[in-house]
């Protein structure tokens, strides 16, 4: 595990401009140890949070399957990602998962790497509204209420902004209201949610690694 944090470091570098061949050199010398073949382009850590959740969930070990899961800290960072880890980089495989809004960085950035747009899986509206509706806004508030969560979720709910506003979009702006609080909700969801109930553009993304 240590060493593929040190991978999304050493890339994250690279992506940012790092020293001339210090985190690229690291970065294929991580590749090669770990045998990286694919690499899931995310846009950022609570998208991570719920990718791994359900893989530990269905007993897959994506790291010794070759896949590195990569946030990147926006859709439009795609590009540079894709360059560096796919075909002119790398030669990963590249795969993702992106909102409907950034579905359009995800199609530029990808082609312009000379790879397929078709392993992007393309959430509705985002990630969170995908899961609020798979487990329903009760099913939700139940775990908001578990968590500890009610008293800060009763004072959104009141405030002038947010009255009179439908119950899903009160949840998914509550997610986003404190740091970390995404990437927390993103295992917790996930966790909670029916079998049969993944929402289908997180369901794919893992059938197809």
């Amino acid at each position: 595990m240590a060493d593929m944090w040190a991978f999304r470091d050493a890339v994250s570098r690279w992506a940012a401009g790092g020293p001339v061949g210090e985190p690229a050199g690291q970065a294929r010398s991580l590749a090669g140890q770990l045998g990286l073949t694919t690499a899931v382009l995310l846009e950022g850590p609570s998208d991570l949070a719920a990718v791994e959740a359900l893989a530990a969930r269905r007993g897959r070990d994506l790291a010794a399957e070759g896949v590195c899961v990569v946030p990147m800290g926006g859709a439009m960072s795609v590009g540079r990602y894709a360059g560096l880890l796919g075909p002119p980089g790398l030669g990963l495989r590249l795969t993702g998962l992106c909102d409907e809004r950034e579905q359009g960085f995800y199609d530029r950035g990808l082609e312009r790497a000379g790879a397929s747009r078709r392993g992007v899986f393309v959430c509705a509206a985002d990630l969170e509204d995908e899961l609020i509706r798979a487990l329903g806004t009760a099913g939700v508030e139940e775990i908001v209420r578990a968590e500890g969560d009610l008293r800060a979720w009763q004072t959104l709910q009141r405030q002038p902004a947010h009255q009179g506003r439908p119950r899903h979009q009160q949840l998914r702006r509550f997610l986003g209201t404190k740091k970390g609080r995404k990437i927390r909700y993103g295992h917790l969801l996930v966790a909670a949610l029916p079998s049969d109930r993944t929402p289908a553009p997180l369901d794919d993304l893992l059938a197809s690694l």
